[in-house]
C-alpha cells in the first residue's frame, strides 16, 4: 500500500504529462480540421511529436523576467496555478478500484482546491508589473470567482440526488437508477456552462484575450514558467471532463447493460468525448464580451442553479418521481 501511495501520483502524473501533449496536438488537429486546415503534420509520423518539439523548445527558451516585477511572487505563481490543477485528481475515481483518496467529502474536496489556481493567475498578473498583465489577472478573478458560484451550486442537486459527496458514492446511485444528466438536465447545463468558463476557455477566453491585453495575465512569461500556466489549463481540463463523466454520465458504468467492456474502457471513452466537446466549441464559438461574461454569471447561470436546488427538493418529495432522484 505504502509503494502505490508513492508510486501511485508519480504514474498519474506522466498520464497528465501524456495528455497534456497529445490533448494539445488533437486539439489543433480538431481545430484544424473544422476550420478546413491540415493542422500539426510535419514533425514525427503524422505530426505526432509536434507538442513534443514544441515542449522542448519552451523548456530551452530563456527564463526572462521583467526588470520591476516582484521576482519571488513572479517566480511563485505558476506554481500556485499548477498545484492546485493537480492535487484535485487525488479524489477522482476513474473505477470503483481505480483512485487514489476515497474521502467522504471529494466533491466538495474538488471545488475548494480548484478555486486556489485563481490565487496563482492574479498574483502573476500582477507581479509582472504590467498593465496588460494586470488586467488580465484581474478579469480572471473577476470571472472565475462569479462563476464558481453557480458551478457549485449547480452540483447541489447531484448532492441531493445520490445523498453524497463522495464521488464514488455518487456514481454508484446513477448505477441503480438513470444517469443524473436526465433528472438533472438543468443542473448539467448550468455545470457545463460554468466549467468552460471556470476553465476561460473560448467563448470565455477573455482573462487571456489576445485582441486586446496581448496574452493577458501570462505576458511576460516565457520558457517554462509559461509551460506551466498553459499545464495547468490543460490538467483543469482533464480533471473537468473526469468530474462531468462522473457527475452526471454514471463515471464508469455501462450504458445499456454493456457490461462486457472493461469499467475503465467506458469511463475513457465518455471522458474523451468532453474532451472533444471542448476542443470542438473552440473551433466554433467567438469570445463574448467582458460585460456579458460577468451579466450571464448573475443574471442567468446563478437563479438557474437555485432553481435547479429547489426543483430538485421539490421532486424528492413528490412519491411518484422521487425513484428519479
Amino acid at each position: 500500500m505504502d509503494f502505490f501511495v508513492i508510486l501511485g501520483p508519480v504514474v498519474l502524473l506522466f498520464i497528465v504529462l501524456g495528455f497534456v501533449t497529445y490533448a494539445i496536438f488533437f486539439e489543433r488537429k480538431v481545430i484544424g480540421w473544422i476550420q478546413n486546415r491540415v493542422g500539426p503534420n510535419q514533425v514525427g509520423p503524422w505530426g505526432l511529436l509536434q507538442t513534443v518539439a514544441d515542449v522542448l523548445k519552451l523548456l530551452i527558451k530563456e527564463d526572462v523576467i521583467p526588470q520591476k516585477a516582484d521576482v519571488s511572487l513572479f517566480k511563485l505563481a505558476p506554481i500556485i496555478a499548477y498545484t492546485p490543477a493537480f492535487a484535485v485528481l487525488a479524489v477522482i475515481p476513474f473505477t470503483e478500484s481505480l483512485k487514489f483518496a476515497d474521502i467522504a467529502v471529494g466533491l466538495l474536496y474538488y471545488m475548494a482546491v480548484s478555486s486556489i489556481t485563481t490565487i496563482g493567475i492574479l498574483l502573476g498578473g500582477w507581479a509582472s508589473n504590467n498593465k496588460y498583465a494586470l488586467l488580465g489577472g484581474m478579469r480572471s478573478a473577476a470571472q472565475m470567482i462569479s462563476y464558481e458560484i453557480p458551478l457549485v451550486l449547480s452540483v447541489v442537486g447531484v448532492a441531493m440526488s445520490a445523498g453524497s459527496l463522495n464521488l464514488t458514492e455518487i456514481v454508484k446511485a446513477q448505477q441503480t437508477g438513470v444517469w443524473f444528466v436526465l433528472p438533472q438536465f438543468l443542473g448539467f447545463i448550468v455545470f457545463l456552462i460554468a466549467a468552460i468558463a471556470e476553465l476561460s476557455r473560448t467563448p470565455f477566453d477573455l482573462p487571456e484575450a489576445e485582441s486586446e491585453l496581448v496574452a493577458g495575465y501570462h505576458t511576460e512569461y516565457s520558457g517554462f514558467r509559461f509551460a506551466f500556466f498553459m499545464l495547468a489549463e490543460y490538467t483543469y481540463i482533464f480533471a473537468m471532463a473526469s468530474l462531468i463523466t462522473l457527475l452526471f454520465f454514471g463515471g464508469w458504468s455501462a450504458p445499456f447493460g454493456l457490461t462486457f467492456i472493461p469499467p475503465l474502457i467506458w469511463f475513457i471513452f465518455k471522458f474523451l468525448f468532453f474532451v472533444f466537446f471542448l476542443f470542438w466549441l473552440r473551433a466554433t464559438m467567438p469570445r463574448i464580451r467582458v460585460d456579458q461574461l460577468m451579466e450571464f454569471a448573475w443574471k442567468v447561470l446563478l437563479p438557474l442553479a437555485i432553481l435547479n436546488i429547489f426543483l430538485t427538493a421539490l421532486f424528492k418529495e413528490i412519491p411518484v418521481l422521487s425513484q428519479f432522484y
